[in-house]
């Protein structure tokens, strides 16, 4: 039997009690529509389809939540700083719900559409874990491009420049040679 993308990936964290930390320090907050997205599943995926025995380390821990009643910075900054009592990593907490505005979107819906504007298909996804331990996914994408090493533009919201930017300054290739990256068009 062949586990779909989701189960790969769901074994792959449930096997990473950095990464399950800190999916729990995220559930305790108790944000509406939250997603630990981008680097949180990219980076883990591209470690295991690379045979890298020690995990890349992370920059930060990308938490995102959509909430329309309060979206004022000052609110993910104070969430910034509980995250980090309890788990002493680098957070950055973003609501959804005012984050158009930085790159000049209508407003996005939900965090799962957020999430599906992200610059390169790989980063665009998320993971959620519920109360009963289970993972839920957003992936607008699939998580089947991670896994194949593909790296590619975003489709939907083309920013050819800023594509190429992530990729020269990420140095991705360096980490992880086995990528293919997809030249926007």
């Amino acid at each position: 039997m062949t586990l779909s993308w989701e189960q790969q990936t769901a074994a792959l964290l449930a096997n990473d009690k950095h990464r399950m930390a800190c999916l729990r320090v995220a559930r305790s907050l108790q944000l509406p529509d939250w997603f630990i997205g981008a680097g949180f599943l990219r980076n883990a995926i591209w470690d295991a389809c690379h045979q890298h025995s020690d995990p890349t380390p992370l920059n930060d821990i990308d938490l995102v939540y959509f909430d329309s009643a309060d979206k004022t910075p000052s609110r993910d900054s104070a969430l910034e700083a509980k995250a980090h009592q309890c788990l002493p990593v680098e957070w950055e907490i973003r609501n959804q719900a005012r984050m158009h505005e930085k790159y000049g979107s209508p407003p996005y819906k939900n965090t799962a559409h957020a999430i599906a504007h992200w610059v390169e298909v790989p980063t665009c996804v998320g993971v959620r874990l519920n109360d009963d331990e289970t993972l839920t996914f957003t992936a607008p994408f699939g998580l089947g491009e991670n896994w194949s090493c593909q790296v590619r533009m975003n489709p939907e919201v083309p920013r050819p420049e800023a594509y190429k930017k992530r990729i020269e300054s990420k140095r991705w290739s360096k980490r992880w040679p086995r990528l293919i990256f997809t030249r926007p068009v």
